[in-house]
């Protein structure tokens, strides 16, 4: 069996069998084996799934039904807020004693996710792991308005990775704010690695990590 969740940068795939190169196996669990592969090389592949969501697959299922599914597999508090962070949306839902409660899903600024994020970093030719908690912030309205405060700020000296530092912190609290301003999140995606991202957040709220394999976990049956 083969389980996808086709985001639009990178794709998480886990499989009860060896189907792509070892290169791409993250980690093994209960006897699966879990990827995290370029979306390219997904599209360019012969692998066809049993279960699938997100932007670049043809879905058997629907995001936010997989991000409360994979959550509770995970073992999440009976009321808690579940947000993924992607590259190109942000999706939130909460749950009150273990049901569905609320939903927001945000796929129109690329303000609050992390294509904005990735671009900067390769046109400023920097880790991510370079960036750390930054205690000012940008107030990223709009990521093309960042991308210019991120500019100059440079260009009156200040390093890049501060300037993005602070855009990142703009983009936490802007999911704070999205998600209704919760005590504790449970954060799902891509984001999870980055550790300015996860400082940022934690300034507001506690914060649980729960991997970038959620929306994943939640298409296995």
């Amino acid at each position: 069996m083969i389980y996808l969740d086709a985001g639009t940068t990178y794709s998480k795939l886990i499989s009860d069998e060896n189907c792509i190169g070892e290169e791409y196996l993250c980690k093994k669990k209960d006897n699966y084996n879990y990827y995290i592969i370029s979306s390219n090389i997904i599209k360019a592949s012969n692998i066809i799934p049993d279960f699938s969501c997100g932007h670049m697959a043809n879905s058997t299922e629907n995001e936010i039904i997989a991000l409360a599914q994979g959550a509770k597999k995970l073992g999440i508090d009976k009321d808690s807020t579940v947000l993924d962070l992607g590259s190109r949306d942000a999706k939130w839902i909460r749950f009150k004693d273990g049901k569905f409660h609320d939903m927001d899903w945000n796929t129109s600024c690329a303000s609050s996710t992390g294509a904005t994020v990735e671009m900067l970093l390769k046109f400023y030719d920097i880790n991510y792991k370079q960036l750390s908690f930054n205690p000012e912030k940008f107030n990223v309205t709009c990521g093309i308005f960042g991308i210019e405060k991120i500019m100059d700020s440079i260009s009156k000296n200040e390093r890049p990775e501060d300037a993005i530092s602070k855009f990142v912190h703009g983009i936490a609290y802007n999911a704070w704010n999205f998600a209704k301003k919760p005590k504790k999140i449970y954060l799902s995606g891509g984001f999870c690695e980055n550790k300015c991202l996860t400082d940022s957040l934690s300034s507001y709220c506690e914060v649980v990590l729960l991997g970038r394999f959620v929306l994943c976990e939640g298409l296995i049956k």
